[in-house]
C-alpha cells in the first residue's frame, strides 16, 4: 500500500516538556509561546455577539452586506484605500484557514502552476498550506531586517508560482516589507501576491501598511479580528483585493461550506467600526514589549523591539535554541517558541509573545532577578 501524506507533529505540541518545567513555579507557567490574546474583547462586541438574532439561519458565505461594508470602511479609514464591498471583499473564518487552504483552491484554478513562495522565516501555515495543496513550498530568504528578499527568487520559481505570501508586520521577527515593491514584483512577474496583514494595527515604525495601497490588481490582502480585537475564539476575518480572484475564492468557498457564523459576523461589524479599543490594546502591547525585552536581557538574550507585531525575536547566547527555551521555563516559568518552528533559518532564536498581562510578565522578571 502506498503511503500518503502523514501530518508532522504540530509545532506547539512539542512544548510539553517546557510546560511541565514552567508549571513548577509558584503561580504557575506564563505561556508566551502562542499569540493567543489574554485581554478581554470590547464589551460592545460581546453584546453584539449575544444579541444579533442570527443564530437560526445560514449566514452568507461571502459575508453579509454589513460585514463587507464594515471591512471596506475600516480599510478606507486605516489605509486610505478604497475596496468595493460588493466585488472586492469576502469573509473568512479567521485567517489561518484562509492561509492554509487558499493554495489548494488556486491550484484547482491553475493546475499548470505548482509553487508557493513564502518568507523563509515565517508562520508555519504558509509552508503547510502549500504542502496540503500538493505544491512545492519554496522559502524566499529574508534580509538582515527580516524583510523578504525579492531579488533572491529564482526566475524558474517565479514562472511556476501560484502565489507569493508576505506577512507585514512579520511573525515572528516583526519585519516590515516594502509592500509597494512586493505588489509591483507580483504584477511584473504575473504572480498573485497574498499579503497577510493581521498585525497591521501593531505597526510601531511608521503608519500601518497594506499591499493594496497602489491598486488591487494582482493582490489580495488578508485581515483578522483575532489580534486587533482579542477575538481569536470567534474566528472572523476578511480578504480583499483583486476582484477576479476574490470572486473566484468567494464562489469556491461557498461550495466548500465556509461560513462565518451569523452572530460572529454581527460582532465583527461592531469591532471593525471602532478604533478606541484597538488604541488601548496598542498601548498594552507596546509597554509589554519593553517588559519582555528586560526579561530576555536579564537572561543574556537581548532582543531589539520589533518594527511591528507583539513578538520578541531573541538570539540564544550560545546559539542553542532549546537551551534558552528550557532556561526561560525553569528560571522564569515562561514558555516560548523555538525559532525553528518558523523555518530552519530561525534556528538559534526564540520567539516570546507578549500576550500575557503586565503583572504576569513582571512576575517572570522577579523570578529571575528577585522582587
Amino acid at each position: 500500500m502506498t503511503k500518503g501524506f502523514v501530518p508532522p507533529a504540530y509545532p506547539y505540541d512539542l512544548l510539553d516538556e517546557l510546560r511541565a518545567a514552567a508549571a513548577r513555579h509558584p503561580g504557575g507557567a506564563i505561556d508566551c509561546s502562542i499569540g493567543t490574546p489574554f485581554d478581554p474583547p470590547p464589551a460592545m462586541v460581546v453584546e453584539a455577539l449575544s444579541s444579533s438574532d442570527t443564530e437560526r439561519g445560514y449566514p452568507p458565505s461571502i459575508g453579509s452586506v454589513d460585514f463587507r461594508e464594515a471591512a471596506s470602511g475600516w480599510v478606507k479609514r486605516r489605509f486610505g484605500v478604497e475596496v468595493d464591498p460588493a466585488t472586492e471583499v469576502g469573509a473568512c473564518i479567521g485567517t489561518k484557514e484562509f492561509v492554509a487552504g487558499t493554495p489548494h483552491f488556486l491550484k484547482l484554478r491553475r493546475p499548470d502552476l505548482d509553487t508557493v513562495l513564502y518568507p523563509a522565516i515565517s508562520y508555519p501555515s504558509y509552508e503547510m498550506g502549500a504542502r496540503l495543496a500538493g505544491c512545492r513550498a519554496v522559502a524566499v530568504p529574508v534580509d538582515d531586517q527580516w524583510r523578504i528578499d525579492l531579488s533572491a527568487i529564482e526566475s524558474a520559481d517565479a514562472a511556476d508560482a501560484l502565489c507569493l505570501w508576505v506577512n507585514t508586520p512579520g511573525n515572528p521577527a516583526g519585519g516590515l516589507d516594502d509592500l509597494d515593491a512586493v505588489a509591483e514584483w507580483g504584477r511584473d512577474h504575473d504572480v498573485l501576491v497574498l499579503s497577510d496583514e493581521c498585525y497591521a494595527e501593531f505597526t510601531w515604525d511608521g503608519p500601518p501598511r497594506t499591499a493594496l495601497a497602489r491598486g488591487t490588481s494582482g493582490v489580495v490582502a488578508v485581515h483578522s479580528l483575532s489580534k486587533r480585537s482579542n477575538l481569536a475564539g470567534c474566528r472572523a476575518g476578511f480578504f480583499a483585493g483583486d476582484a477576479d480572484v476574490v470572486q473566484y475564492l468567494r464562489e469556491v468557498r461557498k461550495h466548500a461550506g465556509f461560513l462565518v457564523p451569523g452572530p460572529v459576523q454581527a460582532a465583527a461589524v461592531v469591532a471593525w467600526s471602532d478604533q478606541d479599543h484597538v488604541d488601548l490594546q496598542r498601548e498594552r502591547y507596546h509597554h509589554r514589549l519593553q517588559l519582555g525585552a528586560r526579561l530576555l536581557a536579564a537572561l543574556g538574550a537581548p532582543a531589539e523591539l520589533p518594527g511591528g507585531g507583539f513578538y520578541l525575536w531573541a538570539a540564544a547566547p550560545d546559539g542553542d535554541t532549546w537551551a534558552l527555551a528550557r532556561r526561560l521555563a525553569t528560571e522564569a516559568g515562561v514558555i516560548v517558541s523555538p525559532g525553528e518552528f518558523y523555518g530552519q533559518a530561525g534556528a538559534g532564536r526564540v520567539r516570546l509573545a507578549v500576550v500575557q498581562p503586565e503583572e504576569r510578565l513582571r512576575l517572570a522578571f522577579d523570578r529571575v532577578c528577585g522582587s
